[in-house]
Formats: structure tokens, C-alpha cells, sequence
């Protein structure tokens, strides 16, 4: 692991729709930042939906954008974490956002159930849910996941290297940190390609950017990766690192699939 810094940056910049990288998510990523307006100018076809997509791929991210750009009380986000009351349906919250509904317990997930049926009752609202897999491959109640399956479904398609390394530049941009353009690149090849892998280090380099003051640079990389493998109890190797995989092992898939409703 690397070395803790007790800099402390405060808290990291908040989950929006502009510093999400859309790239082939754009038409799922425009229905949502609209579908607030949408709710109160009047009637909306399209009211649920179910976004699945591997882990590290903005699920979470989109559903916390949703909430953050809605009007103070308008919007509701509920996960495993969450009491059951959260997913009690309340006529003032238009948005309701239910993560990770692959890990939900039993009780949630009769909640969640209850909650997207007081939602198709209620014309001035919506429910965006999220999850690992597509609702048929769902591992939850039969009931919950036809209800899941009814609405628009997406898959959220994942990076490819480029779309990464400009996320990367993106969250630095929001750091007020200037990074070299090998940083990214090397970042790619050298460590774990997963979004919260790349941007655990990418803040930690921030840190120690700010502890050396200097800027952050694939020599200042180096030192700071040098100086974890020195420091005593280390395995060798930062955490997160892996060898370079095979060109085109994390190609992005197609597009972002929209599906009709189905059950």
C-alpha cells in the first residue's frame, strides 16, 4: 500500500454529469441530466431505469450526479448501506437513486420492490437503479428483477484507455494539479486499469505532490513509487500494480446498449 500522507486536501470534488466522461455513454447520460426538468414540465414516458455495468464503471458516480444536480429534497439516493426508510416513497422526492441492487438485502429489496411500484403510480416521479449484471442475470427476488427489466436498461460501457486517461486529466484539472501528459500513459501500463484503482493513486500523487512541492510529473511518479518500495514491510510493489496486459485485453466493449422494456 502506499505510504499514508497526513496532508489532509479535503473532501474530493462532488460527483457530476460534466466531470463524467460520457464517451459512448452520451444518450443514457443526457436522458438523465434531463429527466428532473423532465418530470416537471410534464408527462414523462420513460420513468425507471436500470443501469449495469462491471464495477469501477460510474454507476455510482451517475447515480450521486443525479442527486447532486436535483433541487435541494427533490432527489434520494438508497444503497446496501442505507436504512430501510430510505426507500420508503415520499411524494415530495421526484428522483430516487438505489445503488448496487445486486448486494441489497432481503428487506431492501422487498423495499425496493414496494418503492418502484408507488413510483409507476406517481406520474411526477422517477427511480434510476443500478447493478452488477442485466436484470436476467440478476441475483435478487424473481419479483424485484421483472420489475427491473420493465423499464429502459442500460449497459454502461466501459472506458477504453484513451477515455481513461482523459478522466484522469479531468480529476486533476478539479484538484488544481497540472499532469504530465506521460503520467496518465504510464499509469495505464504500469498499475491496475480500473477507475478507482487509477484514481486512489492519482490522488495519492497529488499528496505527495503537494508534501515535495513539486509538480506532478512521471519523475515525481518514480520517486514516490521508489520511496514505497523502500519503506520497511513492502512487498516490492505498489499496491495496484500488475503487468502490462496484452494490447487490446481491455478494449472497450460496444457502445452503451439501450433495451426496451421487457419483463
Amino acid at each position: 500500500m502506499l505510504r499514508q500522507l497526513t496532508l489532509d486536501l479535503g473532501t474530493p470534488p462532488p460527483s457530476t454529469f460534466d466531470n463524467f466522461f460520457a464517451g459512448a455513454n452520451a444518450e443514457l447520460v443526457t436522458r438523465l441530466r434531463e429527466l428532473d426538468n423532465a418530470l416537471s414540465a410534464g408527462p414523462v414516458a420513460d420513468r425507471t431505469f436500470y443501469v449495469w455495468g462491471e464495477s469501477g464503471s460510474g454507476r455510482t458516480h451517475l447515480l450521486q450526479a443525479l442527486v447532486h444536480e436535483a433541487p435541494p429534497g427533490h432527489a434520494r439516493f438508497a444503497g446496501p448501506q442505507s436504512s430501510l426508510a430510505a426507500f420508503s416513497f415520499d411524494p415530495r422526492v421526484a428522483l430516487y437513486a438505489i445503488d448496487d441492487c445486486d448486494a441489497l438485502s432481503a428487506a431492501q429489496q422487498i423495499a425496493v420492490f414496494n418503492l418502484f411500484n408507488e413510483v409507476r403510480a406517481h406520474p411526477t416521479s422517477a427511480l434510476v437503479a443500478a447493478g452488477n449484471a442485466p436484470p436476467i442475470g440478476m441475483t435478487v427476488r424473481e419479483d424485484l428483477r421483472t420489475r427491473l427489466g420493465w423499464g429502459l436498461v442500460f449497459h454502461l460501457a466501459p472506458l477504453p484507455d484513451e477515455g481513461k486517461a482523459a478522466v484522469l486529466k479531468m480529476a486533476a484539472r478539479e484538484r488544481g494539479i497540472m499532469l504530465a501528459d506521460d503520467v496518465p500513459a504510464y499509469l495505464l501500463t504500469h498499475f491496475r486499469r480500473d477507475m478507482p484503482s487509477l484514481m486512489a493513486l492519482l490522488d495519492a500523487l497529488d499528496r505527495f505532490s503537494l508534501e515535495q512541492k513539486r509538480a506532478v510529473t512521471l519523475p515525481l511518479l518514480r520517486i514516490m513509487l521508489d520511496e514505497q518500495r523502500a519503506a520497511p514491510g513492502s512487498s516490492g510493489s505498489p499496491a495496484g500494480s500488475q503487468t502490462a496486459s496484452p494490447a487490446g485485453s481491455h478494449a472497450a466493449s460496444s457502445a452503451s446498449s439501450k433495451i426496451g422494456p421487457h419483463g
